[in-house]
Protein backbone atom coordinates (compact mmCIF):
# COMPACT_ATOMS: atom_id res chain seq x y z
CA UNK A 1 0.00 0.00 0.00
CA UNK A 2 1.14 3.41 -0.80
CA UNK A 3 0.68 6.86 0.93
CA UNK A 4 0.85 10.11 -1.52
CA UNK A 5 0.88 12.89 0.55
CA UNK A 6 0.35 16.40 -0.36
CA UNK A 7 -0.32 19.78 0.93
CA UNK A 8 -1.90 23.21 0.49
CA UNK A 9 -2.68 26.57 2.37
CA UNK A 10 -6.39 28.29 1.95
CA UNK A 11 -6.95 31.96 3.30
CA UNK A 12 -9.01 30.99 5.94
CA UNK A 13 -12.47 32.72 3.94
CA UNK A 14 -11.51 30.60 1.15
CA UNK A 15 -11.05 27.17 2.93
CA UNK A 16 -14.24 26.18 2.41
CA UNK A 17 -13.98 26.25 -1.12
CA UNK A 18 -10.74 24.44 -1.35
CA UNK A 19 -12.42 21.86 1.03
CA UNK A 20 -15.53 21.38 -1.17
CA UNK A 21 -14.03 20.90 -4.00
CA UNK A 22 -12.06 17.73 -3.03
CA UNK A 23 -15.03 16.42 -1.39
CA UNK A 24 -16.89 16.96 -4.74
CA UNK A 25 -14.63 16.87 -7.77
CA UNK A 26 -11.27 15.27 -6.18
CA UNK A 27 -13.17 12.93 -4.79
CA UNK A 28 -14.97 11.46 -7.56
CA UNK A 29 -11.58 11.80 -10.09
CA UNK A 30 -9.65 9.70 -7.54
CA UNK A 31 -12.84 6.82 -6.91
CA UNK A 32 -12.49 6.35 -11.52
CA UNK A 33 -8.73 5.07 -10.10
CA UNK A 34 -8.12 1.69 -10.67
CA UNK A 35 -6.52 0.59 -6.98
CA UNK A 36 -7.40 3.83 -5.35
CA UNK A 37 -8.09 2.77 -1.86
CA UNK A 38 -8.91 6.02 -0.13
CA UNK A 39 -8.71 9.31 1.25
CA UNK A 40 -8.55 11.53 3.88
CA UNK A 41 -7.98 15.45 3.82
CA UNK A 42 -6.76 16.76 7.31
CA UNK A 43 -7.45 20.37 7.57
CA UNK A 44 -5.22 22.73 10.72
CA UNK A 45 -5.71 26.75 11.39
CA UNK A 46 -2.15 28.38 10.83
CA UNK A 47 -2.15 32.27 11.49
CA UNK A 48 -4.76 32.98 9.61
CA UNK A 49 -4.86 30.47 6.76
CA UNK A 50 -5.95 27.26 6.90
CA UNK A 51 -3.38 24.27 5.53
CA UNK A 52 -4.58 21.25 4.28
CA UNK A 53 -3.11 17.92 4.57
CA UNK A 54 -4.05 15.42 1.58
CA UNK A 55 -3.55 11.53 2.10
CA UNK A 56 -4.27 9.68 -0.35
CA UNK A 57 -3.79 5.64 -0.54
CA UNK A 58 -3.30 3.21 -3.83
CA UNK A 59 -2.22 -0.22 -4.22
CA UNK A 60 0.94 0.17 -5.92
CA UNK A 61 2.81 3.24 -7.37
CA UNK A 62 1.45 1.84 -10.98
CA UNK A 63 -2.11 2.93 -9.57
CA UNK A 64 -0.82 5.88 -8.60
CA UNK A 65 0.89 6.74 -11.86
CA UNK A 66 -2.84 6.17 -13.17
CA UNK A 67 -3.96 9.13 -11.18
CA UNK A 68 -1.09 11.19 -11.75
CA UNK A 69 0.86 10.37 -15.31
CA UNK A 70 4.07 9.46 -15.52
CA UNK A 71 5.51 12.25 -13.37
CA UNK A 72 3.57 10.97 -10.54
CA UNK A 73 5.15 12.90 -7.82
CA UNK A 74 4.13 16.53 -9.25
CA UNK A 75 1.09 17.49 -7.75
CA UNK A 76 -2.06 17.42 -9.21
CA UNK A 77 -3.63 21.00 -8.78
CA UNK A 78 -6.87 21.46 -10.44
CA UNK A 79 -7.87 25.65 -10.86
CA UNK A 80 -10.75 25.06 -9.12
CA UNK A 81 -7.91 24.48 -6.43
CA UNK A 82 -5.57 26.65 -7.44
CA UNK A 83 -8.59 29.58 -7.32
CA UNK A 84 -9.25 28.39 -3.71
CA UNK A 85 -5.72 27.92 -2.06
CA UNK A 86 -3.04 30.60 -1.71
CA UNK A 87 0.30 28.02 -2.19
CA UNK A 88 0.94 24.35 -2.34
CA UNK A 89 3.11 21.67 -2.53
CA UNK A 90 4.34 21.73 -6.28
CA UNK A 91 5.74 18.05 -5.18
CA UNK A 92 4.32 15.01 -3.69
CA UNK A 93 5.72 12.24 -0.99
CA UNK A 94 5.17 8.81 -1.65
CA UNK A 95 5.23 6.33 1.73
CA UNK A 96 5.30 2.51 1.53
CA UNK A 97 3.05 1.64 4.95
CA UNK A 98 5.09 0.19 7.32
CA UNK A 99 2.89 -0.81 9.89
CA UNK A 100 -0.62 -0.67 9.92
CA UNK A 101 -2.00 -0.78 13.37
CA UNK A 102 -6.19 -0.32 13.90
Amino acid sequence: MIARIWRGWAPAERAGDYQRHYESEVSEHLRAVSGFSGAQLLRRDEDGEVAFTSVTWFTSLDAVRGFAGADYERAVVEEAARAALSRWDERVTHHEIAVDIR
